[in-house]
């Protein structure tokens, strides 16, 4: 009788309390969590609210201080190798609707291009060649004109390594028929529009030299079977 009655008794007070206020295992791993969490967190937003401080707070003073008297600073003008070296007399000043202006004061209008080689600028119309009629692209849409319009090329001497082709507004490929008639003369070709094309010139005919580099240019407002008008 006092063996079942051993058995059978109620758990006290104080288990029951100890019981129910004890934390579960995974009870202490969401809190362990959520204070490992705070820990790094923290940090980070202090970080960024101290650098948002920084970086909206306006300078006290633009003062830089006193002038340096060291002499061994940079002088970036030293640096421009061609900057004691004289434009040539062919580079090219404005690109005009219908012509351009040379450094030299020479004036090319009436709506025709240009040949700049060896030093000398001469009148360039091209669509003159062949049947004439105001064409310089062919059905590919690609620029081709007869060989006669790079008789010049065939005279000069020495000639020049690259002729830098200046198409108009707008750039274009250029026909594989003048491509080799240019390289069989010993020319390679570099395409552009025609301000790019001055802008080229005028840069490597400094750097090489006349006889090194060549343009040919065709004015801003030639359209297509019209001309310059």
């Amino acid at each position: 009788m006092s063996y079942l009655r051993s058995v059978v008794q109620r758990p006290s007070i104080r288990d029951l309390t100890t019981y129910l206020l004890k934390p579960s295992k995974q009870q202490c791993i969401a809190q362990s969590t959520r204070k490992s969490l705070t820990r790094q967190i923290q940090p980070t937003a202090t970080r960024a609210l101290s650098l948002s401080h920084t970086l909206d707070a306006a300078p006290k003073s633009h003062d830089r201080g006193p002038r340096s008297t060291e002499d061994t600073q940079t002088d970036f003008g030293s640096l421009n190798v061609l900057g004691n070296t004289p434009a040539p007399s062919t580079s090219i000043d404005a690109c005009l609707w219908g012509g351009f202006h040379l450094d030299s004061g020479v004036k090319i209008t009436g709506g025709s291009g240009v040949i700049l080689v060896a030093g000398e600028a001469f009148n360039w119309k091209p669509w003159e060649s062949g049947n004439g009629g105001m064409k310089l692209v062919n059905e590919k849409g690609q620029f081709d004109v007869e060989d006669e319009a790079w008789g010049l090329f065939s005279l000069v001497w020495p000639k020049p390594d690259l002729l830098i082709l200046g198409l108009g507004k707008e750039m274009r490929p250029i026909s594989q028929r003048v491509r080799q008639h240019l390289n069989s003369l010993g020319i390679r070709v570099d395409i552009q529009d025609t301000r790019n094309a001055a802008a080229q010139y005028n840069l490597l005919a400094t750097e090489r030299g006349l006889n090194a580099v060549a343009g040919a240019l065709i004015p801003i407002g030639f359209k297509e079977g019209v001309g310059v008008k």
